[in-house]
């Protein structure tokens, strides 16, 4: 479930499918999301279904959806005068659904067919929610290697960016980012640790939005850490990121982190077209703003839209304490062995491994598929993060300074509503032989994701016709806030967003 950008190290997945096809008549560039259809129903599932077969199984070949549901159509009309009256979702496929298996991208959990929905799915389709199919993922979430390339996995191969199909998808969400810009579905859902909602939908020009933990069950979704791990909304406009929020949030008997999930779950999207940015006062962080010319142009025109539309903005200067990183990581090695560990031991499938130990071996077997293009030095690194006393004190100094030290000591200390900063770079070339290359110092996402706290990721511009998120960061359970603020500049944003145009990225 996440980007792993912890103490300098540089994490994701790689492999390549077949090189990016040309664009075809087929699916031509104007094809972009912003034509899809805004509500549910058979025509809309249809479209969908459509857009699926002509832009991810062929065209540019995204790789963003690993499995779909071609019947969604004969499905939809049912579902009227529900909530999401049949609106169509992808799923991550870290998360279990009863129609699919539950790969999390691994060859080892092929066969991972459980047979059911996890709490928030069941919570999806109450609401009427329909769910059209499974999308890629950086393998294991992006926790397996420090030398990964976001977006690939064994099962799905290399999701591509829609809008620079050479460029990352970023992880560990890469194919439900890429998916949503790309039109494939209504919405979509992603899970995070740190960065895997708000990376993918930055460089994929979408809203995500990475709830407060505890918000959304993380039952049945294959884990890393109980600390951080949470599912949340992608989609193309926070209106539509807070329906399906609504939709998939709730308490789980199962979790306990979501005990008061009912005391704060809402009607996210209520009200929301009327939010105001009249006073508002949101701080700046401006140390992490970064030093790409675009990114900051970019910045400095979404700062003046923010001020244009009333909001008091109050500049932050604050930099994270580099320990904060490295007991992040240390919490994250000892959950990941305990937690993976408890998921692959109660999977009632036929599942070829049961430990994180089974996990490695099967790894060096299928060493020719697995670990072609980088190696597994996280999941060993976790098989010896086996000292619960310096885990319990790396996480209480992590949390520490990521909310106590961190986000809400900025928050009260500046009397501020949110924290705002950009939330990433613009798209990288993805290199499946070197992997990831960040761009560094931009976004401070690693706050909020350590804290357990909401992050709202909306976009903001491009540079060169590569798409840039603005990060609106708040307290725990200030989630309906956050969202409310993030639609307000939703709306008051001057700078043009780019059009997927799904062809390698033209200089």
């Amino acid at each position: 479930m996440k980007t792993l950008r912890l103490a300098g190290l540089a994490a994701p997945l790689a492999l390549l499918s077949a090189c990016a096809a040309p664009m075809t008549a087929d699916a031509p560039p104007t094809m972009h999301h912003g034509a899809a259809p805004d509500g549910g129903g058979a025509a809309a599932a249809r479209h969908y279904v459509d857009r699926i077969a002509r832009l991810d199984d062929a065209g540019p070949m995204l790789n963003a959806v690993i499995a779909y549901d071609r019947d969604a159509a004969a499905k939809a009309d049912a579902l009227r005068g529900t909530p999401l009256a049949g609106r169509t979702v992808l799923v991550k496929d870290n998360i279990e659904t009863r129609e699919w298996p539950t790969t999390a991208g691994s060859e080892a959990l092929r066969r991972n067919a459980t047979g059911r929905d996890a709490p928030l799915i069941a919570n999806l389709r109450a609401a009427g929610g329909l769910v059209l199919g499974k999308t890629n993922l950086s393998e294991w979430a992006n926790i397996r290697s420090t030398h990964s390339t976001s977006g690939w996995s064994a099962i799905g191969g290399l999701t591509r960016n829609p809008h620079a199909t050479d460029r990352n998808s970023c992880g560990s969400s890469s194919g439900s980012g890429a998916a949503v810009a790309a039109g494939l579905a209504w919405a979509a859902i992603g899970t995070e640790t740190d960065g895997s909602i708000t990376c993918p939908a930055s460089v994929n020009g979408v809203v995500g939005f990475k709830p407060t933990v505890g918000m959304v069950s993380r039952t049945h979704v294959v884990p890393i850490s109980h600390s951080q791990d949470t599912a949340g909304p992608m989609a193309r406009s926070v209106a539509d990121a807070a329906m399906l929020l609504t939709a998939i949030a709730g308490p789980d008997p199962a979790d306990p982190a979501t005990a008061d999930a009912a005391t704060h779950r809402t009607d996210f999207a209520a009200g929301l077209d009327a939010s105001s940015l009249r006073g508002v006062r949101i701080g700046v962080l401006t140390n992490q703003v970064g030093d790409i010319p675009g990114v900051t142009a970019l910045f400095d025109r979404a700062k003046a839209d923010l001020e244009a539309a009333g909001a008091v903005l109050v500049p932050i200067a604050y930099e994270p304490d580099p320990k904060m990183y490295e007991d992040e990581f240390a919490v994250l090695l000892y959950e990941l062995r305990e937690d993976l560990g408890a998921y692959l031991a109660g999977s009632p499938a036929d599942i070829a491994i049961r430990t994180l130990d089974d996990a490695v071996a099967f790894n060096i077997a299928h060493a020719d598929t697995e670990m072609r293009w980088f190696d597994q030095d996280i999941f060993v690194m976790a098989q010896d993060a086996d000292d619960p006393a310096a885990y319990e004190k790396a996480r209480a100094n992590s949390l520490r300074l990521a909310k106590d030290a961190g986000i809400d000591a900025l928050m009260e200390q500046h009397d501020v509503r949110v924290l705002l900063a950009p939330t990433t770079g613009p798209a990288w070339p993805s290199d499946l032989l070197y992997g990831d290359n960040y761009p560094g110092g931009v976004g401070a996402g690693s706050l909020a994701a350590i804290a357990g706290t909401p992050h709202l990721t909306v976009p903001m511009g491009a540079v060169e016709g590569l798409p840039v998120g603005l990060s609106f960061m708040g307290g725990k359970w200030a989630d309906r806030d956050v969202l409310a603020i993030g639609a307000a500049y939703e709306r008051a944003r001057s700078a043009p967003l780019a059009i997927p145009d799904f062809a390698p990225w033209r200089q």
